[in-house]
């Protein structure tokens, strides 16, 4: 039995991040001795870099798609045992008077896209993903409009640990502000929010929102790295310790409905993971968020993590073809399903 269960999430709303606040992982496994640290309580930049690549055993993530995506196209041990699908505000914005007001006007403009360097371009891709389908919205294509690169420091997109959690949001927030500030200054015609903080800027900015991607109708136009979150485990507890890969996906599992019970810790928890003020946590997650905290396998979601690694693959932010189909591990979800009823009629 190992000594040590690893996990790291971003800092957005996601079910785990929900269940660690609660400390019901630490509750799980302190009778077995097992102790439960984040990636960003360890000071090994090798062990830390796990949050990137997957590489560490008895480790568990949960965040945007597009790292762990990356991690496995590049070989990493890693199975998806769960999707969670929360829609959010993503907005094509521009500013009062640049005559940019719907996406045909996007034509011959200058859109902003985040450029970073020694990082998995997360950001980057969200934004070009939500660029084109505002684009397809028109009839345009990339080729008609001129790509601009803001260069923006990188976010660290992993930190938890309560000492690096504010400098890595406020590194989020510092991302989105130079993107706001080349908007200002003229550099740029639009540029891409999303999230609540994305969304309290187009509004502090007095920002145009030109589309929001987030009220398409379908969902695999909604897609991107943040929908669905998938919750990744290394092969290597599933295959040795799958008792324990359950027990702790199980105290995930029972987020949802402890979530539904309790709309305004759950809208306070979110507020402290993302850094965001709970009333633009509301307006960008929307009214149900706590009816949002499920994790299942369902089949949109695992197609939009095909279509998610489609175009990945060809815009070039992962340089390797896998099957996801191969990538998912569905059995653990139904081992951690049947422990998680007993859980939450105790939780």
């Amino acid at each position: 039995m190992p000594d040590i269960l690893w996990y790291t999430r971003t800092p957005n709303p996601t079910p785990l991040g929900l269940a660690s606040q609660l400390g019901w992982f630490h509750d799980e496994f302190r009778a077995d001795g097992i102790k439960i640290f984040t990636l960003e309580e360890t000071p090994d930049p090798v062990l830390r870099q796990s949050r990137n690549d997957h590489h560490l055993p008895n480790s568990f993530r949960q965040g945007g798609n597009v790292p762990a995506i990356w991690a496995r196209s590049q070989g990493a041990a890693s199975r998806v045992v769960g999707l969670n699908w929360l829609d959010e505000y993503q907005g094509i914005v521009s500013l009062p008077g640049s005559g940019v007001l719907s996406p045909r006007d996007l034509r011959d403009r200058r859109i902003g896209l985040p450029l970073y360097s020694n990082r998995i371009e997360s950001r980057r891709s969200e934004a070009l993903h939500g660029f084109l389908v505002a684009l397809e919205q028109a009839g345009l294509s990339l080729g008609q409009v001129e790509v601009v690169d803001v260069a923006v420091e990188p976010d660290g997109a992993e930190v938890t640990d309560a000492k690096l959690r504010h400098s890595q949001l406020r590194s989020s927030q510092t991302e989105y502000e130079l993107l706001v500030q080349a908007l200002r200054r003229g550099e740029v015609d639009a540029i891409y929010l999303k999230g609540d903080r994305g969304l309290q800027l187009t509004h502090e900015v007095g920002a145009q929102v030109v589309f929001d991607i987030s009220r398409d109708p379908d969902p695999l136009v909604r897609a991107h790295n943040g929908t669905p979150r998938p919750i990744t485990v290394h092969q290597s507890l599933i295959d040795e310790h799958p008792d324990l890969a359950a027990r702790f996906l199980a105290r995930i599992l029972a987020v949802e409905q402890w979530a539904a019970r309790h709309p305004d810790e759950t809208l306070a928890y979110i507020s402290r993971e993302t850094g965001g003020e709970v009333p633009w946590v509301r307006r960008a997650y929307g009214q149900e968020l706590h009816r949002r905290q499920g994790i299942d396998l369902a089949a949109t979601s695992v197609r939009a993590l095909e279509t998610q690694k489609a175009f990945l693959l060809k815009w070039g932010f992962i340089q390797r073809d896998f099957s996801i189909g191969e990538w998912i591990e569905p059995d653990l979800l139904e081992r951690a399903r049947a422990l998680s009823k007993g859980l939450a009629a105790v939780l």
